[in-house]
């Protein structure tokens, strides 16, 4: 059973950075796409950045581009996302995500596995 422990979230003042790591378990992912959503209180769950495990190609929303970098670590089983320059609109309850297969996903439709996620809270 595949199994995602997210990390690192919490409070944080506008303009600075957080580093969230999501601990995958209970499967070989090396023909994994893992990444990140969000979901900010009343909207909809949203994608943020992807990375595909095999060749480390990566993919951001356009919400978060240049402020974020999503890495693994394959030894720990482990991927992160990097987040600069927080702002308001980047408060909301992120979620590590897992597609059984190397392929892209922007959309929760794509997602096999989620985690529980994490609350990141930006203070103005």
């Amino acid at each position: 059973q595949v199994q995602l422990a997210e990390s690192g979230g919490g409070l944080v003042q506008a303009g600075g950075s957080l580093r969230l790591s999501c601990a995958a378990s209970g499967d070989t992912f090396s023909m994994y796409t893992m990444g990140w959503f969000r979901q900010a209180p009343g909207k909809e769950r949203e994608f943020v950045a992807y990375i595909r495990w095999n060749t480390g190609s990566t993919y951001y929303a356009d919400s978060v581009k240049g402020r974020c970098t999503i890495s693994r670590d394959n030894g720990k089983n482990t991927v992160y996302l990097q987040l600069n320059s927080l702002n308001s609109q980047d408060t909301a309850v992120y979620y590590c995500a897992a597609r059984k297969s190397d392929s892209v996903f922007v959309r929760t439709g794509h997602v096999d596995y989620w985690g529980p996620g994490t609350q990141v809270t930006v203070s103005s």
